[in-house]
């Protein structure tokens, strides 16, 4: 059994803190922790090599974006977002996105073109071999990229957070293959954009959320408990 060592203020402290923190997270959005997922302290702090009260500080701020819930009895889970929560992720996603195209066109360069292509190049090769885990992170990229154009940074930061958040609602109520978005949507997007057509590119933007709302299959499964070991094992050496 590793030896606990607490997480204090130094440096390295705070660096093992955000590697334990960012473990999770994606692990998390990636799927490998689903919604209903268990969290139990102790069998997190042995794997990565701390304390439970360094454990314990990590899944707090994981509760604080809403990506666990914490209870004083039950203890810590990955969040499983309800109906009306996860409708109102995308309701709110498609706002903001539609909203912030215009200013997305109004900074466009042709470099912007060319990395979002090769999102959906990564993409449509993650959706042919089925790597969910790629195709996860190339959706959201894709999204967060294109927004990041416009150059508000606060805005990008908050879209990130939702992008988070949409993962537990896919992985709560997709269908079994379903990651992130098809890949056809953001080709056609990225069509619009080098257009520069504005109502055209809302619209299909638009639709893009739309038809992610209504692929949702609205079952719940029950709660896990995840091969801690497996998934993070050794990284309590980092």
């Amino acid at each position: 059994m590793k030896r606990e060592t607490g997480l204090h203020a130094s440096p390295e402290a705070e660096d093992k803190e955000h590697f334990i923190w960012q473990s999770l997270m994606t692990a998390i959005v990636e799927h490998q922790l689903p919604p209903g997922s268990k969290l139990p302290e102790e069998a997190l702090a042995e794997v990565f090599g701390v304390s439970r009260t360094g454990i314990r500080k990590v899944l707090t701020r994981l509760a604080t974006v809403q990506m666990i819930t914490m209870t004083p009895r039950r203890g810590a889970f990955v969040a499983t977002p309800d109906v009306e929560e996860s409708k109102a992720i995308f309701a709110t996603r498609k706002i903001i996105e539609c909203a912030n195209l215009p200013f997305v066109l109004e900074h466009l360069q042709p470099p912007h073109l060319a990395g979002l292509e090769n999102i959906i190049n990564e993409e449509d090769e993650a959706h042919s071999t089925h790597d969910g885990a790629s195709a996860l992170r190339c959706s959201a990229a894709f999204h967060i990229q294109l927004q990041a154009i416009s150059g508000n940074a606060v805005l990008t930061e908050m879209l990130t957070r939702l992008t988070q958040r949409s993962s537990l609602v896919i992985a709560t109520w997709g269908a079994p293959w379903q990651r992130g978005c098809r890949c056809h949507d953001h080709a056609t997007l990225v069509d619009l954009l080098r257009r520069k057509d504005l109502a055209a590119m809302t619209h299909a933007m638009e639709h893009h959320f739309d038809d992610i709302v209504s692929s949702l299959r609205f079952e719940r499964g029950g709660e896990t408990l995840p091969d801690f070991a497996r998934l993070f094992g050794g990284m309590g050496e980092n």
